[in-house]
């Protein structure tokens, strides 16, 4: 297909003939609702009289977006400004496919094969692939990741060293981009989790404890992302189907190889219905049918053979290059999984041992606490003693010699035994070791 033509079949009409357009006898000027507010009036505005601006977003969601395209033969990219009807139109993808790519969507990590595309939506590369060309959508927020895709893209291209077709490089490209952001990601999360764990080991505070629940917020949103795309390649590995619609550069090849038998047979039919008609043989109206009409059924049950053939064929595709591909990047996503997966279990270690601390000193203040009362109650034990005697009344233990130090000896010595009790007691029922 020559360059130019597809340019142009890309590229959106000019401000001009969109102006022109926008000022022909087509053209629907909004009139103003009728003073009455009757039917017409609900047509243009709401129950509440709040007009909606459907023309501004029809716009919005089907306006032009900025490309970077990428040949496949020559490997040079040019930026573009494509609509989403006309990628619709010229690739055959459906909107919910298209609005994968939409940045005003958050959608997952996604990989759909179609029928004369690949879509792709790996974290900062969104991407539509074909057997000619790879479209690179452009973002404020991954200019930078678009041109390292990009350029990886092209060099890959120039230098090619193995006879993969376009649509398997660009995939890898774009596999190998997500996964080295992914473990790029992973590996600095790793950085900063373990130094923090270990500090929060030594010294458990507010602050620390603060900066381990973002950094687990972080882990569980980096950990979903990886899983995403682990699910996305595991999925295409078990489906052998989806895996053989991705060969578009083989299924282009078989579309041009049925076209040319077409012609051939169009061909064919053209002279063979030019010598049948040459001859004057006599034919029965009745059992036999015109010789156009014998033609079109002989060739009409030729092309539904062919095309049978071709489904069926189609079917058994060689994938062992997309397998092994995918599966070298299913390794790598898994072992960034892993070390996730790894960090995730230290983070549970370091709550549980936290958890084990705090519980032994809550067990060490119930264990004070214990002894405390215990105490308090000996102490309780010379608080009745000296309520006892300091009645107002006679007692003949007050005239004997050495009263007051026999009195106090002996309510220490039974404080002493009772609180020996209490340890024994508190050990037996194995209340806390002593």
């Amino acid at each position: 297909m020559d360059h130019d033509h597809l340019k142009d079949r890309l590229l959106l009409p000019s401000s001009r003939a969109a102006a022109a357009t926008a000022n022909g006898p087509h053209h629907r000027r909004a009139a103003p609702a009728p003073a009455g507010g009757g039917a017409g009036a609900g047509a243009g505005a709401g129950a509440g009289g709040v007009s909606i601006d459907v023309n501004g977003l029809k716009r919005r969601g089907g306006g032009r977006r900025s490309w970077v395209r990428v040949d496949a033969a020559t490997g040079a990219a040019e930026a573009v400004e494509v609509a989403k009807p006309a990628l619709m139109r010229r690739l055959d993808l459906p909107a919910r496919d298209l609005r994968l790519l939409d940045p005003l969507f958050v959608y997952p990590s996604a990989i759909l094969g179609r029928e004369r595309a690949v879509v792709c939506n790996l974290e900062r590369v969104r991407c539509i692939i074909t057997a000619d060309e790879a479209l690179v959508l452009r973002e404020q927020d991954a200019e930078e990741a678009v041109r390292r895709y990009v350029d990886e893209l092209q060099r890959r291209l120039v230098d090619r060293a193995d006879d993969l077709p376009f649509e398997f490089i660009a995939l890898e490209v774009a596999l190998e981009a997500a996964c080295s952001f992914l473990d790029s990601q992973a590996i600095e999360l790793e950085a900063e989790a373990y130094p923090l764990l270990d500090e929060l080991t030594t010294k458990i505070s507010t602050l620390n404890l603060e900066r381990v629940r973002r950094l687990k917020s972080k882990l569980v949103a980096l950990t979903r992302r990886v899983q995403k795309v682990r699910d996305e390649i595991e999925q295409l590995m078990d489906d052998d189907g989806d895996m053989a619609e991705m060969y578009l550069t083989e299924k282009k090849m078989r579309m041009e190889e049925s076209m040319l038998n077409d012609e051939d047979l169009q061909g064919i039919g053209n002279n063979h219905s030019g010598f049948s008609a040459s001859l004057s043989a006599p034919v029965s109206p009745v059992s036999t049918p015109p010789a156009s009409r014998r033609l079109e059924k002989e060739f009409s049950f030729a092309r539904s053979r062919h095309s049978s053939f071709k489904s069926s064929d189609s079917s058994q595709y060689n994938i062992e290059e997309l397998e092994m591909l995918l599966e070298a990047y299913f390794v790598v996503i898994d072992y960034t999984l892993s070390k996730l997966t790894s960090l995730k279990e230290y983070i549970d270690d370091t709550e549980d041992f936290i958890n084990i601390q705090l519980d032994n000193v809550r067990n060490q203040l119930i264990q004070f606490e214990l002894l405390l009362t215990t105490a308090t109650f000996v102490v309780a034990i010379f608080g009745v003693v000296s309520g006892v005697f300091g009645m107002n009344f006679e007692v003949p233990l007050f005239s004997v010699p050495h009263a007051f130090e026999w009195t106090l000896a002996i309510t220490g010595v039974c404080g002493a035994v009772v609180f020996c009790c209490f340890l024994w007691y508190f050990r037996k029922r194995r209340f806390f070791p002593l």
